[in-house]
């Protein structure tokens, strides 16, 4: 009896310490969760602007001929587009659901979309990297490390390489497949056509916080079109990812979080009942210590 309440002791005391780890890195998460809110809250006015302007300039037509010339290379050569996923996942562990459902989604997002094609991955984060070379998928860019508050700096390296790896004809068509932050307890995933540049890849990722009736059709560009589009696309592109990073690394603090919470709420579950446990095997045990006192005393009268 004493061994096992020896042991049951040093699981209550084991778990409290489990317990007081879990609950710190709560705190973090929570932490970085309210950090990264402020930072993106900052971030969606700049972006909001950058996304409106190129949705106007598309409904001004300024982009048809990026469109036309993309059709014109596509029915020339008469073959299937070559698509690439851009996949963003975390680097540690410990978030929950938060990688599986990332990587569930975007493989059946693949399943659907690839039509059995061939087909790239750009992980962003070691999870998915890990994840996809383990499978023997092509991951032709990786990228580790990206900051619990991501920076403006670290995405531009990122989009530069997935436009130059586009320019250069590696793949037709960039996903970004990523965890959208709907609240402290929720997500959704989404997937959205980064590029090309085009019409219909914009309709298809509209934004819904600009009004149809305040879309203008007429532009005055100086100094041209071409010079325009220059300059705006590439933000357009960077905006669509850092924010789409941002996205994804909120839902991953929102994640580790509410994991950790579940954590420290099971840790008082079990503490309770093994205090309990504990308490009971204690009293068997004093009322077994007393049955021998009392039956010792009752030989010796005897």
């Amino acid at each position: 009896m004493g061994a096992s309440l020896n042991d049951v002791k040093h699981r209550i005391t084991s778990t409290k310490k489990t317990r007081q780890i879990t609950n710190a890195m709560e705190m973090v998460s929570q932490s970085k969760l309210n950090q990264i809110l402020k930072h993106t809250k900052n971030y969606d006015e700049y972006a909001s602007k950058v996304k409106s302007l190129v949705y106007h300039l598309a409904q001004a037509h300024l982009l048809d001929n990026l469109t036309e010339s993309s059709s014109q290379e596509d029915t020339a050569e008469n073959k299937p587009k070559r698509s690439a996923y851009l996949v963003i996942t975390s680097d540690r562990g410990m978030v929950g659901s938060y990688n599986s459902n990332v990587l569930r989604e975007t493989n059946q997002f693949i399943d659907q979309h690839s039509n059995g094609q061939e087909y790239q991955i750009l992980a962003i984060g070691g999870t998915g990297s890990d994840f996809y070379h383990k499978r023997g998928a092509n991951v032709s860019y990786e990228y580790r490390g990206v900051s619990d508050v991501p920076t403006f700096k670290e995405v531009s390296e990122i989009v530069k390489t997935a436009t130059e790896m586009f320019d250069d004809g590696d793949f037709d068509e960039l996903y970004v497949c990523y965890e959208h932050y709907v609240n402290r307890i929720m997500s959704t995933f989404r997937a959205e056509k980064m590029l090309p540049i085009d019409s219909e890849t914009l309709d298809n990722n509209a934004s819904k916080d600009i009004p149809v009736h305040e879309l203008s059709t007429d532009f005055d560009v100086e100094p041209s079109n071409e010079a325009v589009l220059a300059a705006i696309l590439p933000q357009y592109s960077e905006s669509l990812v850092y924010g789409a990073i941002l996205d994804a690394k909120t839902s991953e603090h929102a994640s580790s979080s509410t994991a950790m919470k579940s954590a420290s709420d099971n840790a008082d579950d079990l503490i309770d009942k093994l205090e309990l446990q504990y308490n009971r095997a204690r009293q068997a045990a004093i009322t077994t210590e007393i049955t021998e006192i009392t039956g010792g005393q009752e030989a010796l009268k005897n």
